[in-house]
């Protein structure tokens, strides 16, 4: 505490739980501050997996169909869990293989991007899949993070290449 004192800081414990209980002499305002960015940083690199729907009926047309299983493949890109549900009305209720079938072709049709969670159950007027992506949130983001940053390295490569160009233009006009 006096070394602490004579150098005009203060004593911060660092690990209060170890044994000895570990001590450092810093600026205990700076401490704080870096303590705050790092749980920042950590709650924005965070990744909460939100469970997005996708709804059919079970006479889908084809382009229907193909635009809805888009969606949902962009979903399971970015690290989502997606729920299959299909809307049943009047008769089609008499018909739930239809609807275990549909929702076993969108399976199949999203394989390679996820993976089956909770096979079709019904659930009153809807039949209900559940389908869990092969990467986590985290690990889509960074990826996705890493592709943006890409892009803007390739794009500002282009913009250096293009203005090089219209000067040298320039300079040959003159």
């Amino acid at each position: 505490m006096r070394l602490a004192q004579e150098a005009d800081l203060d004593l911060v414990e660092v690990a209060p739980n170890s044994k000895p209980p570990v001590v450092k002499i810093m600026d205990y305002g700076k401490f704080k501050y870096e303590a705050a960015q790092k749980a920042k940083e950590a709650r924005r690199n965070q990744a909460n997996t939100i469970l997005k729907e996708v709804r059919f009926r079970l006479k889908i047309e084809a382009h229907d169909y193909t635009t809805k299983l888009k969606r949902a493949e962009g979903f399971l890109k970015a690290g989502d869990k997606v729920k299959a549900m299909i809307l049943f009305r009047g008769r089609e209720q008499s018909r739930p293989e239809q609807g275990v079938r549909l929702l076993r072709k969108f399976a199949e049709d999203v394989a390679e991007l996820g993976t089956v969670e909770s096979n079709p159950t019904i659930d009153g007027r809807n039949m209900v899949m559940v389908v869990a992506p092969l990467k986590n949130k985290s690990d889509a983001k960074a990826e996705q993070n890493a592709q943006r940053d890409a892009q803007r390295a390739a794009n500002k490569q282009a913009s250096h290449v293009t203005r090089d160009t219209a000067d040298s233009t320039e300079a040959a006009a003159e």
